[in-house]
């Protein structure tokens, strides 16, 4: 797919992120708001210069409230305003600017606001217990299989396959929980984190650990994206969307490689195409890519084209990944360290990616100058995917 010549170039301007918290006082609609306004803010623009507004947000069970789209609209800007509600599940952080970018690329938006919210502490029971109503009603639900249990399968067999250890995937959640440290907005950021911790934490379905897992959250994030029209008009160093790239495989989740989830491989194709990216390895400098569990990271780099099968653990453990190493990832801390509000997360992808391609991510900054990033997220049940490549131009 070659897009390059009949649309507009997408950047962004602002940025803006809550706190993530198990259990934050503000109501989604007030989240979403604090979000846009910092976002706004950093842009210099005000809601009245907005064009159009998207929503992003996990499916209304995640928040226990029914049409969540029309729930938060006042609060994410929306009223009186085209509006679009976005949700592909934690694949949302990246598909909800997508779906800005598709706005604005079009021609037929100069400003975009977007909004990605979760309050999922609200919801009772857990709003995880939504996914015991998504199995196959005679293959799968007479399992009673739980998320943990699946992709402890998933992760058994992405080890098993590749010969991965154990303590090398353990090693991404000590990476991501300390570099949470510099982030304002972390929920378990944790300096003194060790190896030993991970692999001594309780067991939840081997070889799946509770460190091995993101916090569950409540948080807000938002951007602001502009035509290439506007963006000089706003900022000396905007950050171009240069790629955009998504898939979904089957939702029957036995019938594909658990070892290496070619969807993801399939929308960064599509984004690395647009973006002119011929070798991801030598041209990305930085990687922000899905961590609700440890092994994702790694399973994730590979179908990024960032390491081979298998090699991603090995980069890890010879510190490459670190935040001043060779190709640093998730130098937010993660969703592993700064927390898991499904949609949210868009704050620690895409938002980071412009905080750090522009120098503006304070302790957190990846030295050397990068230039280009790589953002991605992961949805629905082991089955979707949406990767956006970003860029600063010289």
């Amino acid at each position: 797919m070659n897009l390059g010549k009949i649309h507009k170039d997408v950047a962004v301007v602002g940025a803006g992120m809550t706190l993530f918290s198990r259990r934050l006082q503000e109501t989604g609609k007030e989240m979403s708001w604090q979000a846009a306004q910092m976002a706004l803010d950093q842009a210099g623009l005000t809601l009245d210069d907005i064009d159009a507004v998207i929503m992003g947000s996990a499916p209304d069970a995640f928040d226990g409230v029914h049409k969540k789209g029309d729930w938060l609209i006042d609060g994410a800007g929306g009223v009186n305003k085209p509006y679009m509600r976005v949700y592909t599940g934690g694949g949302t952080a990246v598909f909800a600017p997508i779906a800005g970018w598709w706005h604005v690329a079009s021609g037929m938006f100069e400003r975009v606001l977007v909004v990605c919210e979760e309050k999922m502490s609200s919801c009772q029971p857990h709003a995880q217990s939504a996914f015991a109503h998504i199995w196959d009603p005679i293959l799968d639900r007479p399992l009673k299989p739980n998320l943990v249990w699946i992709f402890a399968m998933e992760m058994q067999r992405y080890m098993h396959t590749y010969n991965v250890r154990y303590e090398d995937i353990a090693l991404v959640a000590v990476k991501n929980k300390r570099n949470a440290v510099g982030h304002p907005c972390a929920q378990l950021a944790d300096p003194d984190i060790t190896l030993e911790d991970v692999i001594n934490s309780e067991p939840m379905a081997l070889p799946v650990r509770r460190l091995d897992i993101s916090p569950p959250s409540d948080g807000a994030a938002a951007l602001v994206l502009v035509s290439e029209d506007t963006a000089y008009e706003l900022t000396n160093e905007p950050v171009w969307m240069d790629g955009v790239g998504w898939c979904i495989d089957s939702t029957m989740w036995t019938n594909r490689d658990l070892a290496f989830p070619k969807f993801v491989a399939r929308a960064a194709r599509m984004a690395y195409e647009m973006a002119g990216i011929k070798n991801p390895r030598e041209e990305i400098d930085i990687a922000e890519p899905y961590d609700p569990f440890d092994y994702k990271e790694l399973q994730h780099l590979e179908a990024l084209g960032l390491a081979d099968p298998g090699e991603a653990a090995i980069m890890t453990r010879e510190g490459k990944t670190q935040r001043d190493g060779e190709l640093p990832v998730c130098p937010s801390g993660g969703l592993l360290g700064v927390g898991n509000p499904i949609a949210a997360t868009l704050g620690i992808k895409v938002g980071e990616l412009f905080w750090q391609l522009s120098g503006q991510a304070g302790a957190r900054q990846v030295p050397g100058d990068p230039a280009v990033g790589v953002a991605q997220a992961w949805g629905d049940l082991m089955q979707f995917s949406s990767v956006i490549v970003m860029r600063r131009r010289p």
